[in-house]
Formats: C-alpha cells, structure tokens, sequence
C-alpha cells in the first residue's frame, strides 16, 4: 500500500490531475471533467438502472481557472495567488 506524504502545511502541497481524467474547455474557458464509470458495481448499475458510462461534470468559472492552472509543480500558495491576480475580491 501506497503511503501518503504528510505534510507539516497543505499549503505546501501541490495537486496533480488524475491523468485518467479526460476533459474539454468551451469557447468561454468552462471546463467539463469525463469521468468514466469503471468497475463491476458500475457496470451492474449500468446495465440494471440505466446509469450513464461517463458522467460529466460542468465546472463554474472559479473551478475551470483552477483545474487549467494545475500544473504538477505549483503548490497550493502559487495557484491560491494566481487565482486572487484573476479574481481580485470576486
């Protein structure tokens, strides 16, 4: 089992997107995550109780800006700051 790095600030820590994660931005910079629905469970749901194979998730503006500026090397300060340059007080 894979342990998980501690952290004395989560500040500190820096996020990384799920690369199994598809995702598409529209012309307004609105991001929608493609989440596929894997496993036995959700193939049983699928086939039982008509459950989608992918659901979409349609991010608002604030979440759009923050999953394009995850790069895997910023930590939670650096896109905490990018984001108050984007938004101000918004």
């Amino acid at each position: 089992m894979k342990k998980n790095k501690k952290f004395d600030n989560f500040l500190d820590a820096v996020p990384v997107k799920n690369p199994e994660i598809n995702f598409t931005k529209d012309d307004n910079g609105i991001v929608t995550l493609e989440i596929e629905n894997k496993g036995l469970m959700n193939r049983v749901f699928q086939k039982l109780l008509k459950k989608p194979k992918i659901t979409y998730i349609h991010m608002e503006e604030l979440g759009s800006f923050v999953w394009q500026i995850i790069d895997g090397e910023s930590d939670i300060t650096a896109l905490g700051k990018k984001v108050e340059e984007h938004f101000g007080d918004k």
